[in-house]
């Protein structure tokens, strides 16, 4: 797989995982007050977005993107189910996120690093925005910490 291919799998494979742990977390705290869940809302929104164009980028690669696997999800499941048993609250669950989020963009971002030079400026220039978008998540989800 070329570097732009694989920079893209990995921008999609991230989003997908991060729009389906957003929405099972938005189902487990469905019934809950938590103030966190607008943000959640937007966030599933975002993801969606790179999915498609990480979509649409990869096709042009002929390159069929991956779902994630299906132990990433129960995996993530797990977690989810395990974190809003001990603590549902808004911050508890910013703190899960912030965690998740930073995975992903420290992976994206060395993978952006080593290919800056041999990956096509188009492809480079949306790993980076995807990074940006991410850490504005944080960012955002720090204020319920």
């Amino acid at each position: 797989m070329n570097e732009n291919a694989e920079l893209l799998t990995h921008i999609y494979e991230t989003a997908e995982m991060g729009s389906y742990t957003i929405t099972t977390l938005l189902t487990k705290i469905k019934k809950k007050e938590n103030k966190i869940k607008y943000i959640l809302e937007e966030e599933i929104k975002e993801y969606e977005r790179y999915i498609k164009k990480s979509e649409k980028l990869l096709s042009e690669y002929d390159v069929e993107p991956k779902k994630s696997s299906l132990m990433a999800k129960i995996s993530s499941n797990m977690g989810i189910m395990m974190e809003t048993i001990l603590d549902n609250s808004d911050p508890a669950l910013a703190q899960m996120l912030v965690e998740g989020i930073t995975m992903g963009i420290n992976i994206i971002t060395a993978k952006v690093s080593s290919y800056k030079m041999r990956a096509d400026k188009k492809v480079i220039k949306f790993a980076k925005n995807f990074v940006k978008f991410q850490e504005n998540e944080v960012e955002k989800l720090k204020a319920f910490m």
